[in-house]
Order: C-alpha cells, then sequence, then structure tokens
C-alpha cells in the first residue's frame, strides 16, 4: 500500500483594507477550509497588501516548499489591482485552462463580471522545487467558485508539476 501523501499549500489574501484591519479575510478563510477538506496541509491564509507583497508570500510558500499556492483578490480591474503582475513575474510556465475555467465557472453561474478576472495559473520554481500557483477571485462566492473547479484536479496537477507520471486507465 502507498503512502497518502498530503499536499502543502499556501493561501494568499491579497487586500490592501484586509491587511490593514480596516474588514476582516472573508475569502482566504473559505480556501482554506476546503483545502482542509481535501486533506491537504493548509498554510495560512495570508493576509497581504496587493502587489509587491503578493509576490513576497509567494516566495514564502516557495520556501515552505508548498505543492501549491492559492491567492485570492487583487484580479479585478481597479488601480490597486496587481495580484496577476504580482504572480506573473515568478511563473516559469503559466496553465491558461485553469483560469479559464474559473472565469467560464463564474460566467455559467450567473456572474457576468467573471470574465473580468485576470486571474493567472501557472507553475513557479526555485532551487528545482516546482508550485503550482492559482489567482482565484477576492469575494467569497467567487473563492468558493474556484474551489470548486480546482477540488478535482489539483491533486492531479500537482503530482504532475512534482514529475508524476499520468495514470493510465488500461
Amino acid at each position: 500500500m502507498t503512502e497518502h501523501l498530503r499536499h502543502r499549500v499556501a493561501v494568499i489574501t491579497a487586500s490592501n483594507r484586509a491587511a490593514a484591519g480596516i474588514y476582516p479575510d472573508r475569502s482566504g478563510p473559505v480556501i482554506a477550509e476546503r483545502l482542509s477538506e481535501l486533506d491537504c496541509e493548509v498554510l495560512g491564509p495570508w493576509v497581504v497588501p496587493d502587489g509587491e507583497p503578493v509576490t513576497e508570500a509567494l516566495e514564502r510558500a516557495l520556501e515552505e516548499r508548498c505543492a501549491a499556492a492559492l491567492t485570492t483578490g487583487g484580479t479585478g480591474l481597479t488601480p490597486g489591482d496587481h495580484t496577476p503582475e504580482a504572480t506573473r513575474e515568478l511563473l516559469t510556465c503559466e496553465i491558461p485552462g485553469i483560469a479559464e475555467a474559473l472565469r467560464a465557472a463564474g460566467r455559467e453561474k450567473g456572474v457576468p463580471t467573471a470574465i473580468l478576472s485576470r486571474g493567472l495559473a501557472g507553475v513557479a520554481e526555485r532551487d528545482g522545487h516546482r508550485m503550482l500557483v492559482v489567482n482565484l477571485p477576492g469575494s467569497r462566492g467567487g473563492a468558493a467558485d474556484g474551489m470548486d473547479v480546482l477540488a478535482p484536479v489539483l491533486s492531479h496537477a500537482v503530482e504532475q508539476i512534482g514529475g508524476g507520471d499520468h495514470t493510465r486507465s488500461e
């Protein structure tokens, strides 16, 4: 019998107001709870201002050897939304299918503004360690919907990024 490996996943909330204590983080805990239900080891949510602090939190997740880091917030069109830019500088390759699926799922649930999300998904790498990074929307509903999309593929994606082989049905 093979030992089940728990994936270590960091949750990063990008919110200037939540980081300043103006209001509590509402989307990070949604993601953390869903990850716990998937039997992941959850780090965070780490609540940081948008922009460079997001990059720093992603770098911390790499240092902590996380299999994945999921961000929430900062993916919209407002002048303060910088999460995609903070993420892109660390990505060695993008996984556009994940980001496309996240936007499509929101739209299918009757949220026309879901297509305005600039969220990215991809692989970050440092010192031979590879990590899945996914930008989720900042709303509780968007975070929950995003986890509905990710839950069925998260473990497989992490295993593939780590060098695992495709499972084949005979």
